[in-house]
C-alpha cells in the first residue's frame, strides 16, 4: 500500500471534520473527535492542519464554496440574459446554502460564535476565490454593454456576495417567484446596464 501523502492525509482530516460536523455539531465537536473519525493520531491532525479547528471549519466550507462555485460558473455560461444570470444564480445560491448539509448545520444559532473565529480575516481569499471563477462572465458582460459600465467586477461579486448571506440570514418566507420578483426588482438595476435585453453571446 502507498504511502499516505501530506495532500491526501489533509483531505482524509477534512472529510473527518465534515462528517463530525454533521453529527455533532460545530460547537461540540472536537479534535479528538475529528482524529478518531479519520483513523489518525491527535498529533498527525495537529501536524496537518496548525490552525486547530478553527482552520478545519474554514477548510470545510471552502470546499464546499468550491463546489458551489462550480455549478454557478456552469449557470452563468447557460444563461443569455445578465439580469436572469444575476436573478438565477442568485436563487440558486440561497438554495444550495440551505439545503446543502454541508453548509446547513454552520447556520444553526449554536455555530455562530464558531463561525466567526474561524472566518476571521478569511473574508478576502473567500471573495477572491468567488470572483475566480465569476470575472470572466461579468468581464464578458461589461465588454458587451449588459453590466454596468462604472462598476468593477470585484465590487459587483461583493455586492452580490453580501445579498446572498442576507437573504440567507433573513429568511422572510418568500416562495421562489416572490425571491424573483424581489432581485429583478432591487438588485438587478443596481448591476445590469439600463439596456440589459441585449444578451451575451457564449
Amino acid at each position: 500500500m502507498p504511502p499516505v501523502t501530506g495532500d491526501a492525509t489533509r483531505e482524509r482530516i477534512i472529510d473527518a471534520a465534515e462528517v463530525c460536523f454533521g453529527r455533532f455539531g460545530v460547537a461540540k465537536t472536537t479534535v479528538e473527535d475529528i482524529a478518531a473519525a479519520a483513523k489518525l493520531s491527535r498529533a498527525t491532525v495537529y501536524r496537518s492542519v496548525t490552525g486547530g479547528r478553527d482552520e478545519l471549519i474554514l477548510a470545510v466550507v471552502v470546499r464546499d464554496l468550491r463546489r458551489f462555485l462550480d455549478r454557478l460558473a456552469e449557470r452563468l455560461r447557460r444563461e443569455r440574459s445578465v439580469s436572469e444570470a444575476i436573478v438565477e444564480g442568485t436563487l440558486d445560491a440561497v438554495n444550495y446554502v440551505r439545503e446543502e448539509p454541508a453548509i446547513a448545520h454552520f447556520l444553526v444559532p449554536e455555530a455562530a460564535g464558531h463561525m466567526q473565529a474561524a472566518v476571521a480575516g478569511a473574508a478576502e481569499p473567500v471573495l477572491a476565490l468567488c470572483c475566480e471563477y465569476v470575472r470572466p462572465y461579468f468581464d464578458q458582460a461589461q465588454r458587451q454593454r449588459t453590466l454596468r459600465a462604472d462598476i468593477e467586477v470585484e465590487g459587483t461579486v461583493e455586492f452580490l456576495f453580501r445579498i446572498i448571506t442576507s437573504l440567507i440570514v433573513m429568511d422572510r418566507d418568500r416562495d421562489a417567484d416572490g425571491l424573483r420578483r424581489f432581485l429583478r426588482t432591487y438588485v438587478v438595476p443596481v448591476i445590469a446596464a439600463p439596456a440589459s435585453g441585449r444578451t451575451v453571446s457564449a
